[in-house]
């Protein structure tokens, strides 16, 4: 039975989750099997800054939007006010902690988890059509970590990209870890995921994007990268980096360190390269 909660405004109830079984919150079942096996769409949000974030998401009726919540008890009145900014229609259901745990199918420390789905997505020429006159784009080509994606995210955030384009070998940036990781940033900086590396990239380049592909052996150092109105980073694929047929087309820049230590991985390359790029830019 749904009841009436004190900390939230009028209109949103609780509803109870006594039995780990309970069809109404099947698609929080047995998480990390779900994590492997995908989610046709939907993904699971799951901490308060994600949450946060997805609500913010969701009130600007952009591509994101959240189906229902599964909280904790104990945890209601920590996030009273960010449940406060969905609408009354997304169930918040509410359980204790054992019955959370066997629903989740292992031990959920942060207690919050909402489950959102993805109800746009423009393709990658309607994202680059639609970008400023003055624009920083990343890319990431054949990116297979969710700590380097959703850490490329977090940097796009941060030092105000405009826009990630990934080639369809990447992973999805939302899948749970990569979305935790991001702390909600994949629902805030536009993306598209899909397609083949080089036509992305050259369809970039005749929209006017001086293009730079990060490497330990670019021409060009990235503190030294001249200032141009449309710049895109291009990050490559953990351990083998970017393709011959990447770097033989466009500019190549590399990050100065130090000879014992070949790369960096492409969440750290990818914040160095975007603070200095923002910078030349005029975005810090």
């Amino acid at each position: 039975m749904a009841s009436k909660s004190a900390d939230l405004p009028d209109g949103h109830v609780l509803i109870p989750i006594e039995d780990p079984d309970d069809p109404r919150i099947a698609a929080f079942r047995d998480i990390r099997e779900r994590d492997l096996t995908g989610r046709q769409g939907r993904f699971i949000a799951e901490g308060t800054v994600v949450l946060r974030m997805l609500a913010a998401a969701h009130k600007a009726q952009g591509a994101f939007a959240a189906e229902s919540i599964l909280i904790l008890k104990n945890r209601l009145s920590g996030v009273a006010n960010i449940l406060a900014e969905f609408p009354v229609d997304v169930p918040v259901y509410v359980a204790e902690a054992p019955v959370l745990d066997a629903i989740a199918g292992f031990h959920l420390h942060r207690g919050i988890l909402a489950l959102g789905r993805r109800v746009g997505d423009a393709s990658s020429d309607d994202l680059i059509s639609r970008l400023p006159a003055s624009s920083l784009v990343l890319v990431g080509c054949g990116i297979s970590n969710h700590d380097n994606m959703g850490a490329m995210f977090r940097n796009a955030a941060a030092f105000h990209a405009d826009a990630v384009l990934l080639d369809g070998t990447s992973c999805d940036p939302l899948y749970r870890k990569a979305l935790r990781v991001s702390v909600g940033s994949v629902l805030a900086v536009p993306y598209h995921r899909g397609g083949d590396a080089v036509d992305m990239l050259e369809r970039l380049a005749a929209a006017g994007f001086a293009i730079w592909s990060l490497s330990p052996n670019g021409e060009t150092e990235i503190r030294q990268i001249p200032r141009s109105e449309r710049m895109a980073l291009v990050i490559g694929t953990e351990g083998d980096g970017l393709p011959q047929s990447v770097l033989s087309r466009f500019h190549t820049a590399r990050i100065a360190q130090s000879a014992q230590l070949d790369s960096l991985n492409a969440g750290t390359a990818s914040g160095l390269a975007l603070y200095q790029m923002a910078g030349a830019i005029g975005r810090i």
